[in-house]
C-alpha cells in the first residue's frame, strides 16, 4: 500500500515537472509545445526517408534567423540604390521608346522672348512654372506628347511634358536648364531615344509635378540630383 502511494506521488511530481519544464520552454521561445510535436513528427516521417534527423533542426534554423535574413536582405536592396544611378537602377527596356531631336532651353529672354518682370515668366503652356528637378520640365509637340506625359531622357533625367514652342514640331523636345550657360555645358542638341514612361492626358498641374518630385520611394536619387547641382 505505502508502495502504491510512493508511485502515485512520484508520477504525479514528475507530471508537475514536466509541466513547469514546457512552460519554462514555451515563456523563453515563444514555441508552443504542440507545434514542437508537429515539427517533430515531420521530422521523424522524413527522418525515417532520408536516415536523419536534421530537418528539424534546420526547421528550428530557419524560424530563428528568418527576420535577421530579411534584415539583411532589406539593407542590401538600399545600399545597391545608393549607389546606381537611374539609368542603372532600372529596366528601361520594358517602355517603348522614341528617337529624338532634343536642345536646351530656359525661362529667359533668349529662349522665350520674356524678361524676369514680364507678368507670364517662368509660366509654361500648361499653368505651372519651369522646374530643374528630379522631375523636369519640358516642351514637346503636343500631337506626339501630351501634356503630362512623363519620359525618360538619358543624361538628363524625367522630363513631364509642361511646355510647347513653335520650333518644337514632331519628334523634337526641348529640355529645361535654369542657366544658358547649363544648356551649354549640360547639353546643347542631341539625337537621342528617349523611354516613354507614361502618356499623358493633356493635362498637368503644380501638384502632380510636386508629388512627382517627392515620392518617397525617388528620394534616394533626388537627392543624388540634388547634390550634383550644388557642386556645378
Amino acid at each position: 500500500m505505502i508502495s502504491i502511494k510512493r508511485m502515485c506521488r512520484r508520477l504525479f511530481m514528475s507530471i508537475l515537472f514536466l509541466c513547469a519544464l514546457t512552460t519554462t520552454f514555451e515563456v523563453i521561445s515563444g514555441v508552443e509545445a504542440k507545434d514542437v510535436v508537429k515539427w517533430y513528427a515531420k521530422g521523424l516521417t522524413i527522418g525515417e526517408e532520408s536516415g536523419t534527423f536534421r530537418v528539424l533542426g534546420l526547421t528550428f534554423k530557419t524560424m530563428n534567423s528568418e527576420p535577421t535574413v530579411q534584415t539583411e536582405i532589406s539593407s542590401r536592396v538600399e545600399a545597391v540604390n545608393q549607389d546606381m544611378s537611374l539609368e542603372e537602377a532600372i529596366d528601361w527596356s520594358q517602355y517603348p521608346v522614341k528617337k529624338v531631336v532634343a536642345t536646351g532651353y530656359t525661362a529667359g529672354v533668349e529662349s522665350t522672348g520674356k524678361s524676369p518682370n514680364h507678368p507670364s515668366y517662368g509660366i509654361t503652356y500648361s499653368g505651372v512654372k519651369v522646374k530643374r528637378d528630379l522631375y523636369s520640365t519640358v516642351a514637346a509637340d503636343l500631337d506626339v506628347f501630351p501634356l503630362g506625359t512623363i519620359l525618360f531622357i538619358p543624361g538628363y533625367g524625367y522630363g513631364v511634358v509642361a511646355d510647347k514652342g513653335g520650333a518644337i514640331k514632331g519628334n523634337r523636345l526641348d529640355l529645361y536648364y535654369e542657366t544658358v550657360k547649363d544648356v551649354y555645358n549640360s547639353w546643347g542638341k542631341k539625337q537621342l531615344d528617349v523611354y516613354v514612361v507614361q502618356m499623358g492626358d493633356g493635362t498637368l498641374t503644380e501638384e502632380q509635378l510636386k508629388n512627382l518630385n517627392e515620392e518617397e520611394s525617388m528620394q534616394v536619387f533626388r537627392q543624388k540630383y540634388i547634390k550634383s547641382k550644388t557642386k556645378s
